[in-house]
Parts: C-alpha cells; structure tokens; sequence
C-alpha cells in the first residue's frame, strides 16, 4: 500500500468514526459517552458538525480514532486465545467490566 492509499484509508475511516460517533451520540447519549469514550463537551460539538465540517475534518491526515484498549489482559480476552468457544462469551464480557472500569477511572 502506497502513501496515497494510506491516507484515502485514514480519511475513509475518519469519516466512518464521526458518523457513527454522531449517530451513537444523537441516539443515546450516555451510551455514546462510554463507547467513545469522550467527554459531554465533545460529545455535545460532535453532535452539532455539520456534514461539510465533517467532511474537512476528516481529510485530515490523522487518524481520529484511536485504540482504547491498551492492556495485555484485555486484549487477552478479547481475542480468547487457546479457549474454548464456550468462554469466548465470557472472557469478552470480563473485558467489557475491566474496560468500563477503566473509563469510569478516566472520567
């Protein structure tokens, strides 16, 4: 993949991220705060972008999102190796409790 394609991706994804960003935010926010992860401040410009905004935001050459799951138990769960497909539910959802955890910590 070519620089040029690395940054048309990098758009594509942008663009995605703030769709769904504002969709989750205008459909429930409480919700959208914690699967975001961002602040009622964000939230709340977020939800007022227009769609041209969106589009000049998102022809940045900076990937707007970003991973929030940056600990090895975590990721751990999440991809459930070596266990059974009986615990993937439950190793996802021991996931889910440790990252809210940790957003409530950030918040």
């Amino acid at each position: 993949m070519n620089a040029d394609q690395i940054l048309a991706e990098i758009r594509e994804a942008n663009l995605s991220y703030l769709m769904l960003a504002q969709s989750l935010i205008r459909t429930d926010r409480e919700q959208a705060l914690f699967r975001l992860g961002v602040s009622e401040d964000t939230a709340a410009m977020l939800a007022t972008l227009t769609p041209a905004q969106m589009m000049k935001i998102a022809s940045s050459n900076t990937l707007l999102c970003r991973m929030r799951c940056e600990d090895d138990l975590v990721w751990s769960l999440l991809t459930s190796h070596g266990k059974s497909a009986a615990n993937d539910g439950v190793s996802r959802l021991h996931a889910s409790i440790l990252m809210a955890g940790r957003h409530q910590e950030a918040a």
